[in-house]
C-alpha cells in the first residue's frame, strides 16, 4: 500500500490533535488525512491546512459511513465516555463496522494494558472493543496505553496544597507514559504500510511507586508531601465522603488496586520498536511542569 489515505477519529481531542500534528510534521499529504469529529468547527485550523475534516458521531452510526469513505488505515481513538449509561463497546464496534464497510484494510485502536487481566473499572470496555477489532477480519494495531504522565496533574497540585496524598497502591509501580508519546506512536502506526496485526503496550522507561512519585513532587515543588497509605475500603469511603460520583470512585480505587497488585508494573521496548525513539522519562515531565506543581 503506497501513501494510503488515513483517518483519525475523535480528532478534535488532545490525542487526536497531537496525532494530526505528528502526521503533518512527518510530511503526510494533508489531502490524504481524514479527521473526524462531532463538531467540525473545532478542526477549522486543520481544514485550512488541507486536512479533510468530516463530521462523525459514534452515537449516530449513520454518520460514520460517509465520514469513513475512502479511508484505508483508520485510527479509532477510544472515547472517554465512562459515565453510566454509555456503551463504549457499541460505540467502538459501530466505528469498526463502518471502517470495514468503507473498505479499510487496517484499524488502529487505543486500549489499556492487559484488559483481559485488569482490575480497572472500565477494562471490560476495552476488552470488548479489542474483540470487535479482531473479529472484523481486518489487519489491526492495538495500542495499549498506560496511564499518562499528565494524569498526575489531576491530583498532585491539590495534594501538595494539603501536604498529603492518600493511596491504596501500596508499593506497586506504574510506568507512566507521556501523552505526546502516545500520539507519536499512533501517528507511527498510521504511517506504517504494514498490514500485519500487532499489539503494543506503551509505557514509560521506568516504573514508580506512589512514594517515589511523592518524592519527585517534593523535589520539584519544594513543598512537603506525605503519602498516607490506606486500604481500598478506606480509600473508597473517603472518596465517597467528599462527594465524588460512584463511577469516578470506582475508577480511582480500581486504579490503585491495579497498581498494588503489580498489573501496571510493565517494562518493555514496544514504544521504541514502533517509533524508533525512547519514551520520555517521568523526571522530564516534572521538570516541565514545575510551575503547575508550585502554583
Amino acid at each position: 500500500m503506497t501513501n494510503p489515505t488515513i483517518l483519525v477519529t475523535g480528532a478534535s481531542g488532545k490525542l487526536g490533535r497531537e496525532t494530526l500534528d505528528f502526521l503533518l510534521a512527518a510530511g503526510k499529504d494533508p489531502a490524504r488525512i481524514i479527521a473526524t469529529t462531532r463538531d467540525v468547527s473545532k478542526l477549522a485550523g486543520y481544514a485550512e491546512k488541507g486536512v479533510v475534516v468530516r463530521q462523525a458521531d459514534f452515537n449516530a452510526p449513520e454518520t460514520l459511513g460517509p465520514a469513513f469513505a475512502g479511508a484505508e488505515r483508520v485510527a479509532i481513538i477510544s472515547t472517554d465516555a465512562v459515565a453510566p449509561g454509555t456503551d463504549r463497546v457499541a460505540q467502538h464496534s459501530a466505528a469498526v463496522d463502518a471502517a470495514k464497510a468503507a473498505g479499510a484494510r487496517h484499524i488502529i485502536y487505543t486500549s489499556l494494558p492487559n484488559p483481559e487481566d485488569s482490575l480497572i473499572s472500565f477494562a471490560g470496555d476495552h476488552l470488548g472493543s479489542e474483540k470487535a477489532v479482531k473479529d472484523s477480519g481486518l489487519g489491526y494495531t492495538i495500542l495499549r496505553n498506560t496511564w499518562y504522565q499528565e494524569n498526575l496533574l489531576m491530583s498532585l497540585p491539590q495534594a501538595l496544597e494539603h501536604g498529603v496524598i492518600m493511596s491504596a497502591a501500596g508499593n506497586g509501580k506504574l510506568s507512566y507514559v507521556a501523552h505526546e508519546d502516545c500520539a507519536r506512536a499512533l501517528a507511527a502506526a498510521l504511517l506504517s504500510e504494514a498490514d500485519e496485526s500487532a499489539i503494543y503496550t506503551l509505557v514509560g522507561p521506568e516504573g514508580y511507586s506512589i512514594d517515589e512519585i511523592a518524592a519527585l513532587a517534593r523535589e520539584f515543588s519544594g513543598k512537603p508531601l506525605e503519602v498516607q497509605h490506606v486500604d481500598s475500603d478506606t480509600l473508597r469511603k473517603t472518596l465517597e465522603g467528599v462527594g465524588l460520583p460512584p463511577f469516578l470512585v470506582d475508577m480511582l480505587v480500581s486504579t490503585d488496586d491495579n497498581i498494588r497488585t503489580g498489573r501496571f508494573d510493565i517494562n518493555n521496548d514496544d514504544f521504541e520498536r514502533l517509533t524508533g525513539r525512547k519514551p520520555k522519562p517521568l523526571r522530564a515531565f516534572f521538570e516541565n511542569n514545575r510551575e503547575a506543581l508550585t502554583a
